[in-house]
């Protein structure tokens, strides 16, 4: 019992002593649509937001945001345009391949909650309009390749949380590209 203790702390002292916070901003753009029996098309949105990253070692860390962003659709012409405050925590691996070079694999969920939009003058999240679920959650998986303190990143998102009661049951599907610096 002593030995499993001591091996614990141990192990929690050397995560700690090498552990080291950096904060980053990125900007890009999404390609959104809704998943499900509806007939619709991509439709181009952005994201704006900062992030943090905790490193546990030279290769893994973990990486919550807080980012302002667009998702849904266009139907039969009509954008639906939901804006949202989102809060992806990925889990993400540092493989080195040159000097100040890396390529960033990450992944995990996220939770997002509906702040906004409209579609064709309506408002999306308003009993007295389309009336859409405030609360998103979902997985997302992404790749970055990092130069010095700039990154290049891609994501995509998949919704596991229906957008509108009824047939069909409509998530979101997002997908991202942004850069970003790294303070």
């Amino acid at each position: 019992m002593k030995k499993g203790l001591i091996f614990v702390l141990f192990a929690l002292v050397s995560i700690v002593s090498y552990s080291q916070v950096s904060w980053n901003a990125k900007v890009g753009m999404n390609l959104s649509n809704l998943t499900g029996d509806a007939d619709t098309d991509l439709k181009v949105g952005f994201q704006a937001g900062v992030g943090m990253e905790y490193q546990f070692t030279d290769m893994w860390s973990l990486q919550p945001s807080l980012m302002y962003t667009t998702k849904g659709a266009k139907v039969d012409g009509v954008k639906i345009n939901p804006l949202y405050l989102e809060l992806p925590i990925f889990a993400a691996a540092r493989l080195p391949i040159a000097d100040s070079q890396n390529i960033v694999i990450k992944g995990g969920p996220y939770l997002a909650y509906g702040v906004g939009g409209k579609s064709a003058g309506v408002k999306i999240f308003d009993n007295e309009g389309l009336d859409a679920n405030r609360f998103d959650l979902g997985l997302g998986v992404g790749v970055a390749y990092e130069i010095g303190r700039i990154f290049v990143d891609l994501t995509g998102e998949f919704g596991l949380t229906k957008v509108f009661d009824g047939d069909g049951s409509p998530k979101n599907l997002n997908f991202a590209i942004g850069v970003g610096y790294k303070f």
